[in-house]
């Protein structure tokens, strides 16, 4: 591809290594073990049937007639979790994550993320942290006012990057990407798959009493900031303490060998990746504001991808050839990734097979009556928290959760409950490991998951111990 030819050795922008692979599987496989114990060990149940057919949230039907899952469909769940009502959504989003990977891989192999990457720090080399601070902002504001999260997949290996360009690594890009934005669904203002959602399934305005969303959005990117810049500080003073030292040490070689040169070629993959990166982006935060087109983000978005990644490629190498191979390699190189996406979406299909989710909201709805009001705001935080763990679709638990929140209600306000499930539902994404999404963005920088979780733990502390201050002031000032 002239200049910018691939190398047959190149690496796929998703490389996950054996060990990753392993240590992953095997959380995720233990927690499919645990998950299909406990529908055995915890009573069966049901919700009610509306007029309209669809679940009561509101009824709960003890089923003591129900057996837990069979072990053998247990077991198969990673695949039948395809053929479940949850199927279709799994599928997009594996077929979403392959297409990007693709599209990336022909970006990286022709040259155009170098171009791009040097072309922007170039311009910020000299004022590097700012750049960190506008991008986090960036993404975290994706996150808390449009609730994208899935998408930032298609702009983590630009900004990984081009932190490494700016003399950082690629871990500090996930944090500016990825991390912001899960951290943005925290400090929501009108993300409309928590905040909207759920203000709508519980009868409220959203718009009401907004100054506490607003202070809480401020808050915690503060905190998000304090925790990046420990992160490189430290980096500057040990460039070995970084988490990504050998992938990004490959990234500088190659960067090393491949310099653009400001000649006409070099300009004409600038336009082109611009262009292509803009028009994504403008599709991202249009059908992300559209009501008609929401629900088709994401198909919008493989469309595009396949379509434009593959077209953009030939325009800037003039080889369809070379272009097409390094399609095909970026996209086998993301398949692994789907054995962590179907352990992860494995675990609500078991609990909705064994018929145990109805107990446990039921007794939970029960151990909440009566209860002093922060202690209750405390507990439906944790409450929250526990169903993110199995089930990491804001939408779904939107109306599961909302629902149950207007039965324990008990001296909380309509505005506070949605806060406490904006809270619950937003730093989660980027902790817990039945999230595909962090566990395709750490293998994206080839970071396992015990690495994160061990590094993120000062984060995820004081964001736990600022969301018990906020609950506090909420109930004291009569939220």
């Amino acid at each position: 591809m002239n200049k910018n030819k691939s190398r047959s050795g190149q690496q796929t922008l998703i490389s996950i290594n054996t060990r990753t692979f392993l240590q992953v599987t095997a959380l995720l496989f233990a927690l499919l073990i645990a998950a299909v114990v406990l529908t055995y060990l915890i009573p069966r149940g049901s919700f009610g049937t509306l007029p309209d057919g669809s679940a009561d949230y509101m009824t709960y039907i003890s089923r003591p007639d129900l057996g837990g899952i069979s072990i053998l469909r247990g077991l198969l769940a990673p695949i039948l979790v395809f053929f479940s009502s949850d199927g279709l959504t799994l599928i997009m989003l594996s077929l979403f994550l392959f297409i990007i990977s693709a599209s990336f891989q022909v970006m990286n192999d022709v040259g155009g993320i170098r171009v791009l990457i040097r072309a922007v720090s170039d311009r910020f080399r000299n004022r590097r942290q700012l750049l960190l601070i506008l991008i986090s902002f960036l993404f975290y504001s994706f996150g808390a006012f449009l609730g994208l999260f899935e998408e930032m997949l298609t702009m983590l290996p630009i900004v990984c990057a081009l932190c490494v360009m700016l003399g950082y690594d690629s871990f500090t890009g996930f944090l500016c990407c990825i991390v912001s934005c899960g951290f943005g669904f925290a400090g929501a203002i009108t993300n409309p798959f928590t905040v909207l959602l759920a203000s709508e399934i519980i009868g409220v305005n959203p718009m009401e009493h907004i100054w506490m969303r607003l202070l809480v959005f401020a808050v915690m990117f503060l905190l998000l900031m304090l925790f990046l810049f420990r992160y490189v500080r430290n980096l500057k003073r040990n460039p070995d303490s970084s988490l990504t030292k050998e992938k990004d040490a490959q990234l500088r070689a190659e960067e090393s060998e491949i310099i653009p040169d400001g000649s006409e070629s070099d300009s004409r993959q600038l336009l082109i990746y611009s262009v292509f990166l803009l028009v994504a982006l403008v599709l991202i935060v249009i059908s992300s504001l559209s009501a008609v087109l929401r629900s088709y983000t994401v198909v919008l978005l493989i469309v595009y991808f396949l379509v434009f990644g593959i077209l953009a490629g030939i325009l800037a190498s003039g080889h369809p050839g070379a272009v097409l191979r390094s399609f095909v390699k970026g996209f086998a190189g993301a398949l692994p990734t789907l054995v962590f996406i179907a352990f992860a979406a494995s675990i609500k299909f078991v609990f909705d097979e064994g018929a145990i989710m109805p107990t446990i909201v039921s007794r939970i709805n029960h151990f909440a009556d009566g209860t002093n009001p922060f202690v209750l705001a405390a507990t439906l935080y944790l409450i929250v928290l526990l169903l993110e763990f199995f089930i990491s679709s804001s939408t779904a638990k939107a109306i599961l959760v909302m629902g149950l929140l207007s039965v324990v209600h008990i001296g909380l306000s309509k505005p506070l409950m949605v806060l406490i499930y904006t809270f619950a539902d937003g730093y989660t994404n980027v902790i817990f490991p039945t999230s595909p999404v962090l566990l395709i963005s750490l293998s994206m920088i080839q970071v396992d998951y015990f690495s994160w979780v061990k590094k993120s733990l000062p984060l995820f502390f004081f964001n736990f111990v600022l969301v018990l201050l906020f609950l506090l002031l909420a109930i004291v000032v009569h939220y």
